[in-house]
């Protein structure tokens, strides 16, 4: 031991003795003094401590529900969606214009799946694994799970995006992520795992093939209507034709009539009566032949005004009910015809012609109706139809600030057949 030791030792004697010395010296009271500010001040201690842990829990609460109104109104956004796509009211993603871009996106996007799987950045794994202590089975061994993994999770993919329609699209955004995350937890052990990267671009092709769908039946759709609209203006094209042939034939024939009666007028030496028979003959072939050429006039108008038409409003009540109207344009030089197409065997009673109006313009006057009453459709989601949950006299303000001459409309329908129905139905319920 040594003489700094020594020392050490003797200050801690002298210490411990003083110390003794002084407890002799306290009283009991003082003793107990001592250890209730002891106490105090470990109570004091450990109060700061719980006010430190308050604090923490404080601040992590406020966290908590920051994250709890975030995730709500992710909730709230995710609920609408699921609600619009039960409805058919599927949000687009993209807003290419035609079926063939789409197709474009789809064939880039499904070529970029094919290099990442080519140079493996569709997947992570672990290039050190071994089997049997060589690297090189270790290898063949991770591109045989690699190859595994993903052939399954292509397999789900195509299967969900074959089956995706309006009404299931995020079920099977989610099936797409089930299986992500399945095949990942199958695969942990042999450290393969298919990356984010993939499963996002797995994702967008199925958003991307749902969409090319609709695009190309919206295409298809449009081809159909521009197909019946150029079936439509030939048939026209040819009524056209055939009844300015008929006029052109009548007006002849009434022309050869006219100048029989005007040399037999011109020859004299007739009886008062016959002459006065002959010179009204004369008027109505001229009033004829007059008529005649208006009618001509009109069709060569027609067939040089391609937008000229009938703006028909006809219903069906029962087929539809009350307050709903077909809002429709035909060409034809007799709209009836048109109509009476429309009441085949595809409805159980006629159409009733509420309005028949001729105009200048009739698609421009046929699209302010539609645009009026677009919230208004019965079929909200194929265009083409045009019926409508309308009043007649909603129709009739609209025709009045687009159309500029009176239009006369018949307020009650007629309904012959479907009226005639109810009578019959009734006579049999009483007979029974």
């Amino acid at each position: 031991m040594g003489f700094m030791d020594l020392l050490k030792a003797k200050e801690n004697k002298q210490l411990k003795a003083e110390i003794e010395k002084l407890h002799s010296l306290c009283t009991p009271e003082m003793l107990d003094a001592k250890k209730i500010l002891d106490y105090i001040d470990e109570l004091n201690i450990k109060r700061d401590n719980l006010e430190n842990k308050v604090s923490e829990l404080d601040n992590k609460i406020l966290k908590l529900n920051n994250d709890i109104e975030a995730k709500k109104k992710e909730l709230i956004l995710l609920e609408e969606e699921v609600l619009m796509q039960e409805f058919g009211l599927y949000t687009p993603k993209y807003d290419f214009v035609t079926s063939d871009e789409y197709k474009d996106k789809l064939d880039e996007i499904r070529k970029n799946q094919k290099e990442m799987i080519k140079n493996k950045s569709a997947v992570s794994y672990s290039e050190n694994w071994t089997v049997d202590g060589s690297k090189a089975k270790g290898k063949k061994m991770t591109n045989d799970n690699i190859k595994q993994i993903l052939r399954s999770f292509n397999t789900e993919c195509e299967n969900a995006i074959d089956k995706v329609k309006f009404n299931n699209i995020d079920n099977m955004k989610k099936r797409i992520e089930k299986s992500f995350e399945a095949l990942n937890k199958l695969n942990v052990t042999v450290c393969v795992q298919i990356k984010e990267e993939y499963l996002d671009i797995k994702i967008e092709e199925l958003y991307l093939a749902y969409e090319y769908q609709v695009k190309k039946q919206e295409e298809k759709e449009e081809q159909k209507r521009i197909r019946e609209e150029l079936r439509e203006e030939a048939r026209l094209q040819k009524e056209l034709e055939e009844a300015k042939k008929n006029i052109n034939k009548d007006i002849k024939h009434f022309d050869n009539a006219l100048k029989s009666i005007l040399s037999q007028l011109e020859a004299g030496d007739l009886e008062e009566e016959k002459r006065k028979a002959l010179i009204d003959k004369k008027v109505e072939l001229e009033e004829q032949l007059e008529q005649l050429n208006n009618n001509l006039k009109d069709i060569d108008y027609r067939q040089n005004n391609q937008k000229a038409g009938y703006v028909y409003i006809i219903s069906n009540i029962g087929a539809f009910g009350e307050n709903v109207y077909k809002i429709g344009m035909t060409r034809r030089l007799d709209p009836q015809e048109r109509v009476d197409e429309l009441g085949d065997a595809s409805v159980p009673f006629d159409f009733d012609i509420h309005a028949m109006i001729f105009s200048d313009d009739a698609p421009a006057l046929e699209n302010s109706l539609h645009k009026a009453f677009d919230s208004k459709k019965a079929n909200m989601v194929n265009k083409r139809r045009e019926f409508f949950n309308v009043t007649l006299k909603e129709i009739e303000e609209v025709v009045k600030a687009n159309y500029d001459k009176t239009v006369d409309f018949k307020k009650i329908p007629d309904a012959e057949q479907y009226r005639e129905s109810i009578k019959m139905k009734e006579v049999l319920l009483w007979r029974v």
